[in-house]
């Protein structure tokens, strides 16, 4: 499916059938290296329980985000893409000033969800391994820690690359430390910062880009 709204591909990654199989072989093959062959028919029936429900899960969130910035449901994997590499900036203002109010999304959420998140996974993550020892499955306990400290240490490596690239990319665009983003986006931006009723480069500025969890006007 195209974004035809911008006109452009949506990558073959992006599709749902590609997160639901990426979900799949992951589960499938945690499984297979924790329990062995001999479970397999359970096994996949469960990876496709699974990975059905969490490709709902991801499609659910980018339609809910489209809406709530203002673009294509298409459009929003490469948007985060592009703030996770502070990549090139859209060249269309309208996609500016979505990046800009999905930016200002994420940084809520983040805000909002610091406090449990993190927790929540390290009881998941080092529980498990816990129960695993407690079976008297020393080599699965072993494992379990081993990839537990592993993923936290990415995530929480990740999770600061984000902010930082975040905030990087609401600069360059709002024009802070950097060349300055003209046309509607600059002026949207700006007002953003700001604050509500005040005047830009890009003109006068009649409200913000979508408040602080960067909601668009009338999203919901």
């Amino acid at each position: 499916m195209a974004s035809q709204g911008h006109g452009q591909v949506q990558r073959w990654q992006d599709r749902w059938w590609a997160v639901g199989l990426l979900v799949l072989v992951v589960w499938v093959g945690i499984r297979l290296a924790f329990d062995g062959w001999s479970g397999w028919p359970g096994i996949l029936v469960g990876g496709l329980v699974y990975a059905g429900f969490m490709t709902w899960f991801v499609m659910r969130r980018r339609r809910r985000d489209a809406r709530a910035v203002g673009t294509d449901a298409a459009r929003v994997p490469e948007l985060e893409r592009r703030i996770a590499k502070n990549g090139e900036l859209p060249e269309d203002p309208a996609e500016q000033a979505a990046m800009i109010r999905l930016i200002r999304r994420r940084e809520e959420k983040l805000r909002r969800n610091r406090w449990w998140a993190f927790p929540l996974l390290a009881l998941v993550f080092f529980g498990i391994p816990v129960l695993w020892f407690a079976a008297g499955n020393v080599a699965a306990g072993l494992w379990g820690l081993a990839f537990g400290a592993a993923f936290l240490g990415w995530m929480v490596w990740f999770n600061r690359r984000f902010v930082r690239r975040m905030a990087g990319m609401r600069q360059r665009i709002e024009g802070v430390g950097g060349g300055l983003v003209t046309g509607p986006a600059a002026g949207h931006a700006a007002g953003t910062a700001a604050g509500p009723g005040t005047g830009s480069v890009g003109g006068p500025v009649t409200g913000p880009a979508g408040g602080a969890e960067g909601v668009a006007p009338g999203a919901r």
